[in-house]
């Protein structure tokens, strides 16, 4: 009698076959004619791209959005964004939630791995104040966006707050206001500070929210102080999130303040704002004031490094993470002075987060690496183009320096697969981390020195 096979799936191969189907679904949706904005269906090929970008929430796209894609178009490309932002899985146990439907030992451990969670407590409490503090946060950036939008668009105004905030909350960086992103609104406050506070609250991570509400909370009643009574997490990506914004916008004044192709004209006020936004847009967000191709080579540079680090854990935003770095770059000053341990804030971070760190980045940049080889070898454009798009799509942010759209059919496919990846990647590996750590070996293999260095 043969034995039936069966297949059981991971968590991990769960999370990363979901954003698999949310993408095909995508895909065939877009490539129906009523998808188009002139009734023919665009190809296949560039609904599927579309799809990626979208649910990978990185913002490359290969046909500006605004004028390709119709209404039914917008709303899924906008349904994909969401669900991309907060994950398949938190949109899945919401509507189990909504329904009183119990949220079983598996889907607490998806949700766990999703988020790179701790623990299983208090899950869908978790999932709640997610799903509450999501919609919240965006319905105040699109009433900001209207005072601005509905002025100048009528009614239209308000589908363009409100696909503008959720893409802006969820570091997508798609809008449908024009084919030159954000670049007709470069020196409006208005515009520039609520995207800027969008992107930076959808990117901080949402422990640090709730973690920041929790210390506000005991000043009101205990007159404790504030930064001293959070966690390390929050003390960690507050600091190089506030650290990463100033030291980017400073390196984006410097280098474009005599530009004349981007701030050389503006005045002091208006260069500050615009090499701000600068720096908050390319921690994964992907909204340009400013024509990208347009930057010096060193404030090119400067974009690369803020897109590989990208935002916080637990966020919309990609990129390597600030914890992750920050751990990093303590790790290696803990070992030139001889140091076992990794201190920071006075409080030693476990041996396997600093691994963990380790595997992360290492991942992203082997992607990163490939995928500008393969890039290169198919495009004739320049190796500063090249890694702009390729870092971009693996960190998830959506600028480029013109490339993207004119990509031929390898350089799509390349991009396609470079999203996907990062999107997935670094947070499946975390993932194989925490099953491995469950399976340790109880027979170890025989120590032997190795020289490093």
């Amino acid at each position: 009698m043969k034995k039936k096979i069966h297949f059981k799936l991971s968590t991990t191969q769960t999370i990363m076959l979901s954003f698999l189907v949310a993408i095909l679904i995508g895909s065939v949706l877009l490539a129906l004619p009523i998808s188009s904005a002139n009734g023919k269906a665009v190809s296949y090929l560039d609904a599927l791209f579309t799809a990626t970008t979208s649910i990978c929430v990185t913002g490359l796209v290969t046909l500006p959005t605004v004028s390709t894609w119709s209404l039914f178009g917008q709303v899924v490309i906008l349904f994909l964004i969401q669900i991309g932002g907060l994950g398949i899985i938190t949109i899945m146990s919401g509507l189990l939630i909504s329904l009183h439907r119990k949220i079983g030992m598996k889907d607490r451990m998806l949700i766990q791995d999703a988020f790179n969670l701790n623990t299983l407590s208090g899950i869908v409490k978790f999932i709640k104040k997610v799903l509450i503090g999501t919609f919240v946060v965006e319905g105040v950036g699109a009433i900001l966006y209207m005072t601005v939008f509905v002025p100048e668009y009528g009614v239209k105004g308000i589908w363009i707050s409100i696909f503008n905030s959720i893409s802006a909350f969820c570091n997508a960086g798609i809008d449908i206001i024009s084919e030159d992103s954000l670049c007709d609104y470069a020196l409006h406050p208005m515009i520039n500070s609520v995207t800027s506070v969008l992107i930076i609250l959808g990117g901080i991570g949402y422990i640090v929210w709730w973690d920041v509400i929790r210390v506000l909370k005991d000043i009101r009643y205990k007159k404790l102080k504030c930064f001293s009574n959070l966690t390390l997490h929050s003390k960690i990506a507050l600091s190089a999130t506030g650290v990463l914004i100033v030291v980017g916008a400073v390196a984006f004044f410097i280098f474009e303040y005599n530009n004349p192709l981007t701030i050389k004209d503006y005045s002091l006020f208006e260069k500050i704002q615009a090499s701000l936004f600068q720096s908050v847009t390319t921690r994964t967000a992907g909204f340009a004031t400013i024509p990208q191709q347009n930057l010096t080579n060193e404030s090119a540079i400067v974009a690369l490094l803020l897109m590989f680090i990208g935002g916080s854990p637990v966020g919309t935003a990609g990129g390597i993470k600030t914890v992750t770095i920050v751990v990093l770059i303590f790790a290696a000053f803990g070992t030139i002075k001889n140091k076992e341990d990794v201190v920071l804030f006075q409080r030693t971070i476990p041996k396997q987060a600093v691994s963990k760190a380790v595997a992360v980045v290492c991942v992203s940049f082997m992607i990163m690496f490939l995928s500008t080889l393969l890039l290169s070898a198919v495009t004739n454009a320049s190796a500063l183009d090249v890694a702009y798009e390729t870092v971009s799509a693996t960190a998830t942010v959506g600028l480029t320096r013109n490339l993207t759209p004119i990509l031929n059919l390898w350089g799509k496919l390349i991009i396609i697969v470079t999203m996907y990846l990062g999107r997935v990647g670094p947070i499946s590996l975390l993932i194989a981390f925490n099953v491995a750590k469950e399976n340790k070996n109880i027979i170890k293999e025989p120590v032997e020195n190795i020289s490093i260095g």
